[in-house]
């Protein structure tokens, strides 16, 4: 009698379906085919599409996303949710393809858990964000589409890192990733101060997505903003993105009038060859002081 039947074994089923991913080279392609090679010529390709954003300020730092799911032209869902929740004091936007953000936020959740278990307290932003990175980095070349923007608040403070699915990592205070990040950025470098107020900072990452969604046809839906503040991530609001536009557009520029003036204030200021004389503190033409 064989050993196995005496100890009742049986071979695993490799057909079931797996909790685990992978490893880098046991993937199931044709017999002689290299895993990378296979997937670069019959791998699928599909568009991608959408915006997100983060920035840092003395508050905390702000998240904000649309709602919009596309597989090419097609629109997979109106409503879904790309800033995904880690634990209490960190959450990540995602940008690429969505089973791929979902999984790999799901493996970064149960890796933090297991740490805090064992050291007794959870690893800081930038050690998450690293662990993420390196975790990624061993799949490069698979086809793997991951891109987003860890915002959290450990013992140092707010802090904002970017990670992408080949391995990069990169700290900052500002970051817009996905195919509407350049009408994003156009924004935010505009209107982005590190000593802005909470409803200022509202304010921006709404204008700057909504601008986006506009321009960028595979991004639109809602307006997902989030919070994370010292005593934890907070969900602020959901917009609908092209009211917020609306909005936008119907607020009151600069007349000809006051262009007029301005164009014509610094010749009159020169003349006579004099210098020119600051306006009192009480002129109505010196911008009020922002706090």
């Amino acid at each position: 009698m064989a050993l196995q039947d005496v100890c009742k074994w049986q071979a695993p089923d490799t057909r079931e379906a797996s909790p685990h991913l992978p490893q880098a080279g046991g993937w199931a392609v044709p017999q002689g085919w290299d895993p990378q090679t296979f997937l670069q010529i019959h791998g699928p390709r599909l568009a991608h599409g959408t915006t997100t954003l983060a920035f840092r300020f003395r508050h905390g730092v702000i998240a904000a996303a649309d709602t919009r799911s596309s597989c090419g032209d097609y629109v997979a869902c109106p409503a879904s949710r790309k800033v995904i929740p880690v634990h209490r004091h960190l959450l990540g936007t995602t940008s690429g393809t969505s089973a791929d953000c979902v999984t790999w936020y799901r493996v970064l959740r149960r890796e933090l858990r297991l740490r805090e278990l064992r050291e007794g307290q959870l690893p800081s932003v930038a050690g998450a964000a690293r662990l993420l990175s390196v975790m990624m980095s061993r799949y490069r070349g698979l086809d793997l589409c991951v891109a987003t923007a860890l915002c959290g608040w450990d013992r140092s403070g707010p802090a904002l890192f970017y990670v992408y699915s080949d391995g990069t990592c990169l700290q900052g205070d500002i970051f817009s990733v996905g195919s509407g990040s350049p009408y994003a950025y156009g924004v935010l470098d505009g209107g982005y101060r590190y000593d802005m107020s909470t409803q200022e900072a509202y304010a921006l990452a709404r204008r700057a997505v909504a601008h986006a969604t506009h321009r960028d046809a595979y991004s639109g839906g809602s307006v997902d903003l989030f919070h994370v503040r010292e005593s934890g991530w907070e969900y602020v609001s959901r917009n609908d993105a092209w009211v917020l536009y609306s909005e936008l557009r119907e607020l009151p520029g600069p007349g000809p009038e006051q262009e007029r003036e301005e164009e014509a204030t610094p010749d009159r200021a020169g003349e006579g060859g004099g210098p020119s004389v600051a306006p009192a503190p009480g002129d109505s033409r010196m911008p009020a002081e922002t706090l």
